[in-house]
């Protein structure tokens, strides 16, 4: 796809980790940084939506976003802890 400028968008790979890790080999082309970080951020939203479990379970879950060259741009992160009065309850 292309910018309405007619250059190329630039393709975003998001990798998952939960537990293992799962690369994004095909990415996704997102006009911009800002919107690869919205998508990312979209993404973990219906992860806990609809798997609570993958981070309840594993305790973490998170997606790293890096671009075509590998180069992380960042990372969007859930950790699921419990506190010691919790874990007494239980």
């Amino acid at each position: 796809m292309t910018h309405a400028s007619g250059a190329a968008m630039p393709r975003f790979f998001f990798h998952v980790t939960n537990g293992a890790r799962e690369l994004d080999r095909e990415g996704t082309e997102l006009p911009s940084f800002e919107a690869a970080r919205a998508q990312a951020v979209m993404f973990g939203a219906t992860v806990l939506q609809h798997q609570p479990d993958l981070v309840l379970n594993s305790g973490s879950w998170r997606v790293e976003v890096t671009d075509e060259t590998g180069c992380l741009l960042f990372v969007i992160a859930m950790l699921a802890m419990s506190s010691p009065q919790a874990e007494a309850i239980h």
